[in-house]
């Protein structure tokens, strides 16, 4: 972090003062909670002087701004923590955000990819990097990280549908050994260097990280990657495609590169969800309806956020596909950052009609507002659609079933982890893994975040990681390479996607006991909606229960971003 002022520039030294300037820049022009601003600045327990000490590291940062000419105002005390204004003329951070945004509001790829590298010339070097704060290192670096590496696929998807396959191998080179488990950045390397005449080295970058995916996670590389392997082996040609549509004016999102946009694709040797483990039932009784012949044809998955629901709907598809000769088609309705796809964007992308029965996967809906539009597109079609929501004005007018996912049973969860990590490791520790499983609370994602960590690490036992993980699991239930497989990110996204009363009465439930009953206090109203949102189980007639691992995020959130609100009158 610096302090630019005409021709000087000022770096700043790792301090407290520096550690809240961080904190305030990172959320720029809102409200940063003390709370949050306490543990940036102490990490661990504050002091009991935190407070007054904290009143003393914003006034040594408005004497500094003052100073160097900035406004002494510019941190601004609030009812609840304190508020930076910045904008594009004073915090590079926000600037990138906005060339970023606007970028696909532009005329032509040619003004987009300008914005874009304008905006990613204002990275300079690693972010917070004279920050001492051992939170914001954890918690706030990967998170920008991935805001960058966004609009870096997005300028290689540019350069490659320009034909300018040289001038970005070297963006692509870095990029790709960086970032190896991120397969877009491997992808667009693996096209470039074909395109330029070195087949060779194109088919030795995939089977590299062909090799790596399986040896460390258990996994093969995405259907990108295989068909690229395939129309090299075949040595058929690869012209530019065209430049990837820009959906972020239509969205109002910000721009996001080609692998990250909505994409419908058909399917005929739909693979299995490797390691699958359960659901034995739900799965037998989907495909009976998805297959039967006089329907009902439609089925929703429903569930928490990270319980499992695209990969039911992935394994589920991948056995009844013979039953559909006319194809398999995925439509992802969630971008990456858990913004929904406009409904617009959405149906260009459904499939024409084609001879033969088709299934129409929608993953991700955001609610029925965004699946019943495109469902006469679909007549015809069996339809399997994933969301945290229910979806009762969906199957109250087109029929169909719900399936609501429950966390993994213990069988189930061992087996997930036996799949993932190998039989033999898991089974020489059969204590500590059962531990593993309740410390990831039977999610289906930490487990597979749990794995990833035992994979990468051979010589870790499942015992210590068990141990480790239960230290802090919202925080430790994450891999940097991908925002995907974070628990803090994948529940933030839903639990930010709230409005703020839920929001609170979520957090408020979070952080009561858990025997306690979780409708004390709360309207049936609310509690409902929290159902509804994926966040809540069950509801009358029987009691509502929070899940061990959203209690545990819940009780992270509120020690390090929030405030809990009191309860609202019933």
């Amino acid at each position: 972090m610096s302090i630019a002022h005409g021709s000087e520039t000022v770096v700043l030294k790792p301090s407290k003062p520096t550690s809240l300037l961080a904190a305030l820049l990172l959320h720029p022009n809102t409200v940063v909670s003390t709370t949050y601003l306490l543990r940036a600045v102490w990490d661990e327990e504050p002091p009991a002087t935190a407070r007054a000490a904290l009143q003393t590291c914003v006034l040594r940062l408005r004497r500094l701004f003052a100073k160097y000419g900035i406004s002494a105002t510019t941190i601004e005390a609030v009812p609840g923590g304190y508020r930076m204004h910045s904008d594009n003329e004073t915090l590079d951070l926000v600037q990138f955000r906005a060339l970023a945004a606007g970028a696909g509001a532009v005329a032509g790829p040619g003004e987009e990819l300008y914005r874009l590298r304008e905006a990613l010339s204002l990275w300079q070097g690693q972010p917070l990097a004279n920050v001492a704060s051992r939170m914001l290192q954890h918690d706030a670096v990967p998170a920008l990280e991935q805001e960058r590496l966004r609009v870096l696929e997005r300028v290689c998807d540019l350069e490659l549908a320009a034909g300018n396959c040289h001038q970005v191998l070297v963006d692509l080179y870095e990029s790709a050994r960086r970032h190896p488990v991120r397969e877009r950045f491997t992808e667009q390397l693996v096209e470039a260097l074909y395109r330029t005449g070195r087949q060779a080295e194109a088919l030795a970058e995939y089977r590299t990280v062909r090799d790596r995916l399986r040896d460390e996670l258990g996994i093969d590389p995405g259907p990108g990657l295989r068909r690229l392997e395939l129309a090299i082996l075949r040595a058929e040609e690869l012209a530019p495609a065209p430049p990837p549509a820009r959906t972020a004016a239509a969205a109002g999102a910000p721009a996001l590169p080609a692998g990250a946009t909505a994409t419908a694709r058909p399917v005929r040797a739909v693979p299995p969800v490797p390691a699958f483990a359960g659901r034995d039932a739900d799965r037998r009784a989907m495909a009976a309806r998805l297959t039967a012949a006089g329907g009902p044809r439609l089925v929703v998955v429903s569930g928490a956020p990270g319980i499992g629901k695209s990969a039911l709907a992935r394994q589920t598809a991948h056995e009844v596909q013979e039953a559909f000769p006319g194809g398999v088609f995925t439509l992802q309705l969630a971008r990456p950052d858990g913004t929904p796809v406009a409904v617009e964007e959405a149906a260009r992308l459904l499939p024409e009609p084609a001879p033969g029965r088709r299934l129409i996967v929608l993953d991700g809906a955001a609610g029925a507002w965004q699946v019943l539009p495109l469902l006469p597109a679909a007549e015809g079609a069996a339809v399997l659609v994933t969301s945290r929501r229910q979806l009762a004005a969906v199957v109250a007018t087109h029929g169909g079933a719900v399936h609501r996912l429950d966390v993994l049973r213990p069988a189930e969860a061992y087996g997930l982890l036996a799949g993932l990590v190998g039989t033999e490791r898991i089974a020489a520790e059969p204590a500590a893994a059962r531990e593993l499983a309740a410390v990831c609370g039977h999610f289906p994602l930490a487990l597979r975040i749990a794995a990833g960590r035992l994979l990468t690490r051979p010589g870790l036992s499942v015992a210590d990681c068990a141990a480790w993980l239960a230290e802090d699991p919202p925080v430790r239930l994450a891999l940097a390479e991908d925002a995907g497989l974070s628990v803090p990110e994948v529940l933030g996204q839903a639990l930010d996607a709230l409005a703020p009363e839920l929001r609170e009465a979520f957090l408020r439930l979070g952080a009561r006991e858990a025997a306690a009953d979780p409708s004390a206090g709360e309207s049936e109203s609310v509690l409902e909606q929290l159902v509804e949102a994926g966040l809540l189980e069950d509801g009358p007639p029987g009691p509502y229960r929070l899940h061990d691992l959203l209690r545990s995020y819940a009780r992270w959130r509120l020690r390090t971003h929030e405030t809990a609100a009191p309860a609202a009158p019933r």
